[in-house]
């Protein structure tokens, strides 16, 4: 199997477990403070500096993080890249940074310049919150165009953090790096192909899967149809096969085990289920609360389960136990909480998802009541 396959399909170890719940608490720094960073010296104090401390870099020690060094380049003297790492006396990563509010994507000429006179394999631009990672796959000592790899503090995958972790100080290894680089870029091209084409079929799409069944001409009228056709059919696919995969993650079929060891009956299935979608934002709201409860508890606690009327975030999968509920089906949106103990909660309206961290303190205090 291709080495970039088994860095995928790698399962998170305790090491990971740890580097996603730093990246988590991380994401709420930024959350919180990023309205009161003003500058590009305080995005790299305050954001990018924790960044590398979490990769295991000593951001105390001159001799393995070094700022502000310079990289001469041509006739130009003193140019300055804001951080270079080293292991075992070697430059393995460059940093430039900007400030959070500009793009990762925008400012990558002064990158490339660092890039060549430097002896590191890989350059890091970042705005504090977005990490693109660049190497050199199509000519030698000339930094790529793109990326082959990104990490978006504020919106984690799992995926991204396993791949993260191998530049670790404990699991940097440049070999393996560089020959999963090529495949990951690769995939992140096609991937980003694929969630066009989701959204907008083409043409070429279009012709391909339905050339498979309809024999007739396709007319500019039918080319029309087939594409809203298409791009229905391929939504339809990818919500059913998530709600699946939910179910069978959440084991919905199994008995509960109660605290005092009695069995309560299984949980029944709703005739209705198919009606259920889980959309992007329920689920981004849940890795929020998910990183406030995990100052408290272990993630493999936290669950949640869907319905036609709410989000329901529960405490060991078990529906007596509710967390927090996400009504966001309607017009106004709204957080339940059950911090005071009540069999009917208290709703709050949210206007932002943000909003949620205001919440901490009672969901804290739901889990102390259980």
């Amino acid at each position: 199997m291709h080495l970039v396959l088994k860095l995928l399909m790698k399962p998170f170890n305790g090491n990971a477990m740890d580097l996603k719940l730093k990246l988590e608490q991380l994401h709420q720094r930024v959350v919180g403070l990023k309205d009161q960073i003003n500058t590009e010296e305080a995005t790299k104090n305050a954001f990018v500096m924790p960044f590398i401390q979490i990769l295991g870099y000593d951001i105390f020690n001159p001799t393995e993080v070094i700022p502000e060094h310079i990289c001469d380049i041509g006739t130009k003297k003193g140019e300055k890249v804001d951080y270079v790492i080293r292991k075992n006396g070697e430059p393995i990563l460059i940093f430039e940074c900007k400030h959070w509010k500009e793009s990762a994507d925008a400012h990558n000429s002064q990158l490339h310049r660092y890039y060549h006179v430097s002896k590191a394999r890989f350059g890091v631009l970042t705005n504090g919150t977005v990490y693109n990672f660049y190497t050199d796959l199509e000519k030698p000592n000339i930094m790529d165009e793109k990326p082959f790899f990104t990490i978006d503090i504020e919106d984690l995958k799992d995926n991204a953090i396993k791949i993260l972790q191998s530049f670790t100080k404990n699991e940097y290894n440049l070999e393996n790096i560089l020959d999963s680089a090529e495949g990951l870029k690769y995939i992140k091209a096609i991937r980003k192909e694929f969630e066009k084409e989701i959204d907008t079929p083409s043409d070429e799409i279009v012709k391909l899967l339905v050339s498979r069944f309809f024999d007739k001409p396709l007319t500019a009228n039918r080319m029309i149809a087939f594409k809203e056709y298409t791009k229905k059919a391929l939504a339809v696919s990818i919500n059913e096969s998530i709600s699946d995969r939910l179910k069978s993650a959440l084991n919905i079929n199994e008995k509960i085990e109660k605290k005092d060891g009695e069995k309560v009956m299984p949980v029944t299935v709703d005739p209705d289920s198919s009606k259920i979608v889980t959309t992007e934002e329920e689920l981004e709201a849940f890795q929020i609360v998910k990183a406030i409860l995990r100052e408290k508890i272990p993630a493999a606690r936290i669950a949640y389960r869907d319905t036609q009327s709410y989000f329901g975030v529960l405490l060991d999968d078990n529906n007596r136990k509710p967390i927090c509920r996400f009504h966001f089906n309607t017009a106004n949106k709204y957080l339940e909480t059950f911090h005071n103990g009540k069999d009917a909660g208290e709703k709050k309206q949210l206007f932002s998802l943000d909003e949620l961290y205001d919440y901490r303190a009672q969901l804290h205090q739901t889990l102390e009541n259980y």
